[in-house]
């Protein structure tokens, strides 16, 4: 049976993490072990974590830091990953899986190479905070998952991803900083969607409960998903994250990018535009897209106009 290691990433989760860990305890794939790092909380996050250790004799290695926030936390857990296991799962601490997640990702990720950076991600059952239903969050990719999608948006939760070795090796050997990296998903995302195979799967493999904690979270109603589009937005103006995320990639691995057509609008996308005619030969040129047509248009405005 293949090994997979669980990558979790604690923080003040004290009302949540146990009702997270009694659904990995309940998974029918059943060779797993959490490798857990507590980013420094307050509240009696580790005392929940070592009560749960304890009464399920678990295989759970538990490491203590400082705080250092949820995208360095989740790269020193890539970091220390074992090199022992086949497959890594992110989770979150709040959410609940699904007793077959672990096992259908295996499947899926069976069929690619072991030797091909490979991921699968899928849809999840957005909950409130007790857990009812809400709706099936994401929707559907309107176009399969690449690297020209990941320049530009993340699509994969990171809670419902599942890695390879493969991927986990070609993160570690080329570790980025994290403070240009928008998300560890994300990154997971645009790396392995650059070197190998990104797999959707749209049945949810979670349950992704939402509360006034979440770090990241989905939207509920149309409204409150265009303020998290513009939000999302506004946040990448200025300091221009997004480009500052695609130079960190160039930075790491331009010599390792062999497609040709990849590298060249990797390149195109960090190249200066600073005037008008710069950015209509950008569009005119750029094959990156978001998944929906409204984004697509709203991300090309805003780029014609230099906010982005």
């Amino acid at each position: 049976m293949s090994k997979i290691e669980v990558l979790l990433s604690s923080y003040n989760g004290e009302a949540y993490i146990r009702e997270q860990l009694n659904s990995l305890s309940s998974q029918t794939h059943t060779d797993w072990t959490i490798r857990l790092r507590d980013d420094g909380s307050s509240d009696h996050t580790l005392q929940v974590i070592k009560t749960w250790q304890s009464d399920k004799l678990s295989r759970l290695v538990l490491g203590k830091g400082k705080n250092l926030g949820v995208i360095p936390s989740f790269f020193e857990l890539i970091s220390q990953a074992g090199e022992t296991n086949d497959y890594f799962c992110f989770c979150d601490q709040d959410d609940v899986w699904m007793p077959e997640k672990m096992e259908r990702a295996v499947q899926a990720l069976k069929g690619v190479r072991a030797e091909v950076p490979a991921m699968v991600f899928t849809s999840t059952q957005l909950t409130d905070k007790k857990l009812q239903p809400i709706k099936i969050w994401p929707s559907p990719p309107s176009k399969s998952p690449s690297f020209y999608n990941a320049l530009y948006q993340n699509i994969a939760v990171g809670a419902t991803i599942t890695f390879n070795r493969a991927a986990l090796n070609l993160i570690r050997e080329r570790m980025p900083d994290p403070t240009k990296v928008l998300m560890h998903d994300w990154w997971f995302y645009l790396c392995v969607s650059a070197f190998g195979e990104v797999i959707y799967d749209p049945q949810p493999s979670i349950l992704y409960r939402q509360h006034s904690n979440n770090v990241v979270g989905g939207e509920t109603s149309p409204i409150e998903k265009l303020k998290k589009k513009w939000a999302s937005f506004r946040k990448h103006r200025g300091s221009h994250k997004l480009v500052g995320q695609a130079q960190e990639f160039h930075r790491l691995y331009a010599d390792k990018l062999q497609d040709a057509e990849k590298r060249q609008q990797l390149e195109l996308f960090i190249s200066p535009r600073t005037t008008l005619l710069q950015r209509l030969g950008y569009l005119k040129h750029s094959k990156l897209y978001r998944q929906s047509s409204i984004e697509n248009l709203l991300f090309r405005l805003l780029m014609l106009i230099g906010y982005i």
